[in-house]
This record gives C-alpha cells, structure tokens and sequence, in this order.
C-alpha cells in the first residue's frame, strides 16, 4: 500500500500581541489575537524530516510581534495584509499563507466623567476578527472580516410556529418569544483596494444591530436573511456574508404551583441543546472567492 500527502499547512496560533501607541500623553492600546499559518511546497518536511524549506514557527510568531512594532496595527485588516505579504517574501516554498487576527476591545477607564489617558478596562461584548489570506501565484488577497459572541436578545417581537410536526414534536407554537443569539458574523471583501476598514467594520455592525432590532422575526433564519440583505444594501464592497447565531433559548418558568401568574416576565435561559442556524447572504454576481474561504473552521 502506498500513501501521499495531502493538503497541509503549518504555523504559529494565538500569538497574545498587544500593541501600546505612547506617541502623545494619550495612549492608544490595540489587542490582539494572531495567527498564522503557510501552505506550499513543505512535503520534505513530512516524509522525510528535511526543514530546508521550512520557516520556523518561532520566526513567524517574532514576525507577528516585530511587525506590531515596525508596520503599526492600524486596523486587524491592514495589519494581517502586511504579514501576510511578508512571509511570502521569507519563505521561497510557500504558495499562500493565511493570518488570523481576534481584536479584543478597550475602553478608557472614566474619571471624574473623563476618560483617562492611559487606564483602560477591557470591554465585554463582541470579539473583531478578520481573516487575510493571500496566493503568491496569482498575486491575490483575500479578506474577511468579521465579528463572533455577539449576543444579541429581543424580549418581543419574534414568533416561531406553522412548522412541521409529527409524532415526537412536544413545541408548542408561540407568536411571541424572546429572540436571542450569540452572533458569529464574517463577511468577505470585494477587493482590498481602498477600504477603510475600521470605518466599515463599525457601520457593518451597526447595520446589521438596526436589522436584529428592527425586523419582525418569524424565525431566526429570517431576520438573519435580512441583516444580511441589510448590510450588502448598504455595503456594496462586501460581496458576502456568512452567520452562525446558535438559538439562546429562553422558557416560560411555570410559577403557577406558587400561586403566581408569569405573563412572559420570568424566563430561564439554558444553555444547551440549542438551534443552531446557519446561513450565507451573497451578492448575486459577486466576486469569485477564491480561497478565501479556505480553512475557516465551521460553516463560518
């Protein structure tokens, strides 16, 4: 029996990089969460232990924290084009390389009802996350961008019923639940000429809150549908985006063996199982994605 290597990539994951901009008295403070891996010409490696061609892991996590230093973190995107862009330079046999950046948000720490210029405590909600990956052959460069544990919850204004039953399904139908998700969004760029990322990051997600907020909700899938439609309307460099929202569910507490009556007031909220709901939006006749895809785990 003979055997053969497939598809591999090698790399350095979660390098911790926090990059502190003490230029002025008021610092600025960027966090962030980076890995990268290469995929080439890196099969001696396997079979027969030979690292010639092979960039140590070590280097690209130094390469990680010089660049902080030596190109700036800007925004995740520019930051990850920039790598991404020097380990095809380092490396001969690498074919592609992909960088992964998570931003973890700050915010300046009040005092007396000002901000204070260098204290600052680490905000809850979303994670910033973008994905660079780029194709020394074809010159090309992918990104998406996007966002994850963004929860997300409307105490009105969402119904689920109408649907398929048989024989197992205990649901009841309802007209009026609480809708709640913690979002994982990531949406791919048209090119990466002349996009601000930061800017179009922060309307992206504004848009699709608007969308979550505003639309009557018959089911997950589709306001989902909607925050999509939503953004591409107002985002004509993004040609898709992708969600997986798991269904937070919230139940009724039976509160009638107290003597109390519970008008959609009191909930509990488990954990698991749960729905989980899945789904693209794509710009008809966008552009082709190429790899940007490639390797990013789960549906998204």
């Amino acid at each position: 029996m003979s055997y053969v290597l497939g598809p591999n990539q090698y790399g350095k994951a979660e390098n911790r990089v926090v990059r502190i901009y003490r230029d002025t008295a008021r610092h600025e403070i960027r966090d962030l969460n980076v890995s990268t891996a290469l995929r080439g010409e890196f099969g001696d490696a396997h079979t027969t232990g030979d690292q010639a061609a092979v960039l140590p892991t070590d280097t690209q996590k130094n390469t990680a924290f010089a660049f902080a230093k030596e190109h700036g973190v800007t925004s995740p995107e520019d930051y990850a084009l920039a790598l991404g862009a020097r380990f095809l330079d380092a490396c001969e046999a690498a074919s592609g390389s992909r960088i992964e950046v998570e931003e973890y948000a700050w915010d300046r720490i009040e005092v007396d009802g000002q901000g204070h210029d260098h204290a600052f405590a680490r905000r809850g909600g979303e994670v910033r996350t973008t994905v660079v990956t780029r194709d020394r052959a074809s010159g090309q460069a992918w990104v998406v961008s996007g966002l994850k544990d963004l929860v997300v919850l409307k105490s009105t204004g969402s119904e689920f019923k109408g649907y398929l039953k048989d024989e197992y399904t205990t649901l009841q139908e309802t007209d009026d639940r609480i809708l709640a998700t913690s979002l994982v969004a990531r949406w791919r760029y048209e090119s990466t000429d002349g996009v601000d990322w930061n800017k179009s990051y922060d309307d992206i997600k504004r848009v699709m809150l608007e969308a979550f907020a505003t639309t009557y909700s018959r089911a997950l899938q589709e306001t989902l549908y909607a925050m999509g439609s939503a953004v591409l309307d107002a985002h004509p460099e993004v040609a898709e985006i992708k969600f997986s929202a798991p269904n937070k569910h919230h139940f009724l507490v039976d509160l009638s063996p107290f003597g109390t009556e519970n008008n959609g007031e009191v909930f509990i909220a488990a954990d698991r199982p749960y729905g989980l709901i899945e789904a693209t939006v794509q710009r008809d006749g966008g552009s082709d994605a190429g790899d940007a895809w490639l390797t990013v785990p789960g549906f998204c």
